[in-house]
């Protein structure tokens, strides 16, 4: 367990890494394309900030609201909150996340929330009727991992950093159109062709790189909660369990959406196939989480 959890968030790490060295690159490409130097990259970060920031703070409630989640009452779900409250103190957490329900018979659950003490945990009717107890303290161990490792809080960076790549993109192929030529016309004509043929091809690319990077961030931190909720559970197979049952259910979740997707424990919409597809999905096939499992 420990070695999984290690090797996962050195995987993070490089990744994460690996963004702000595209970042970096990307801002000095918007120099040399437009003059601005040091100003369009502060601009664009500035941006991208407010506009992430904006729904960070607020990220809970628009989830929930999207997904057309209620509280869950201990009155009405005392199985659901007695192990969210016991895995609570298992994590560590100063206190435990609010209790969600989606009236959906689709197995799947999901964690929300910028911090511990903003956190959520919203789990479907059909997840409460088809796995046992130990199935669902490994789903509940999984989201309580999600908000223990600040998740959410690292998925909003790597947003930010979509966002400012793709402004940064922009900004480049805009400054060749306009000014690029004039600026290279004191270059020698084969070095400024070169210069320009190598922008306009990493501004096009950028994007679709970016998406790449966010979704390997998003892959590696499931794999880091299946084993983190393993450690908090001791016992793998329960979870293990819970993915089968769970990507074996056909019947799609209702409440779900491209924008959702990836918060959940298993991908909602629909199973991702094939290695080329497996690149843009933001979860692991469950085939490897499950032998990731087994193994511990």
């Amino acid at each position: 367990m420990y070695e999984q959890i290690a090797s996962n968030k050195r995987r993070s790490a490089l990744l994460v890494i690996l963004f702000f060295g595209l970042i970096a690159f990307l801002a000095w490409m918007l120099g040399e394309a437009t003059g601005m130097g040091r100003a369009g990259f502060i601009l664009a970060v500035l941006i991208s900030l407010v506009m992430t920031l904006a729904s960070y703070a607020a990220s809970d409630t628009i989830v929930l609201a999207i997904s057309r989640a209620k509280p869950a009452r201990k009155e009405d779900y005392p199985h659901l909150v007695n192990v969210v409250e016991g895995l609570t103190i298992a994590a560590g957490l100063p206190q435990p996340p609010r209790c969600y329900i989606i009236d959906d018979t689709a197995p799947n659950a999901f964690a929300a929330g910028r911090n511990p003490q903003h956190a959520v945990i919203c789990v479907t009717t059909g997840l409460l009727d088809k796995l046992d107890r130990a199935e669902l303290e490994g789903v509940i161990a999984h989201e309580m991992s999600h908000i223990k490792n600040y998740d959410v809080r690292l998925q909003t960076l790597v947003v930010v950093m979509v966002g400012i790549v793709a402004l940064l993109s922009d900004w480049i192929l805009r400054g060749f159109f306009w000014g690029g030529r004039r600026r290279g016309g004191g270059r020698k004509g084969g070095g400024a062709a070169v210069f320009i043929l190598i922008g306009l091809v990493l501004a096009v690319l950028s994007p679709l790189i970016a998406r790449l990077i966010q979704f390997a961030v998003s892959r590696r931190r499931e794999f880091l909660a299946d084993a983190d909720g393993a450690l908090l559970t001791r016992y793998p197979p329960g979870l293990a369990s819970a993915l089968r049952k769970i990507a074996a259910d056909t019947e799609p979740l209702e409440a779900a959406n491209k924008a959702t997707a990836h918060l959940y424990i298993v991908n909602p919409l629909k199973n991702v196939k094939g290695a080329v597809n497996r690149l843009f999905s933001t979860h692991p096939p469950i085939e490897e989480r499950i032998a990731a499992l087994e193994k511990m």
